[in-house]
């Protein structure tokens, strides 16, 4: 398969699995990356929702979850821990991100997008989020292990949007997000589930 990577890995952009990728975790996933370092990548399933509510795990942050309004599941690692991204509304025409101070509980990601304490105040984060999503775990490579998966065509490196990390899982966006590259990532979206089918 030709080299898939079209971006370079950096907090906001994202990972979108290629339909070589084996691991039935991250079959058709697109990963969100928080952070990036000498240290290894983290980052959030934006595809994965779950059956459970919001309202029945972190019921005080349930009014300001954006549809569906249920917890997502992030990734294999640590699954009992929940991780919060948010979306700043704009203040007299520049992002939030660009305005200081920083609010208490809130560490930007990229653009407009952070992440949010969930140990922190909700009535705090209702003037300034307009959008906001739970993730129970998180997916995590050591520094060489996502190297080795890039060089091995596993993942499609991608620029994100903030409207990426808050669609309301109803559609494809693993599909979605390959068309919108256009040139011979857009073919790759049409790739069979199961390609026995083709």
């Amino acid at each position: 398969m030709a080299e898939l990577v079209a971006a370079r890995v950096e907090p906001g952009c994202l990972l979108v699995a290629s339909p070589i990728l084996g691991d039935p975790n991250f079959h058709r996933t697109v990963i969100y990356v928080i952070e990036h370092g000498p240290q290894g990548t983290t980052g959030l399933v934006l595809n994965r929702p779950s059956q459970a509510a919001v309202s029945e795990i972190l019921p005080q942050w349930w009014e300001l979850a954006s549809p569906p309004k249920n917890l997502f599941v992030g990734g294999p690692v640590e699954r009992t821990a929940a991780l919060c991204l948010g979306r700043t509304a704009p203040i007299g025409g520049i992002s939030r991100s660009d305005a200081e101070p920083v609010p208490v509980g809130w560490r930007p990601v990229s653009g407009s997008v952070g992440l949010i304490d969930l140990d922190g105040e909700p009535e705090r984060m209702a003037a300034m989020v307009t959008d906001l999503r739970i993730f129970a775990g998180y997916a995590g490579w050591s520094a060489d292990q996502l190297a080795t998966e890039i060089a091995d065509n596993a993942w499609i490196i991608v620029a994100g949007r903030a409207d990426d990390v808050f669609s309301d899982g109803d559609g494809d966006l693993w599909a979605g997000v390959l068309r919108r590259q256009g040139g011979h990532l857009a073919l790759i979206a049409g790739y069979p589930d199961d390609p026995r089918l083709n």
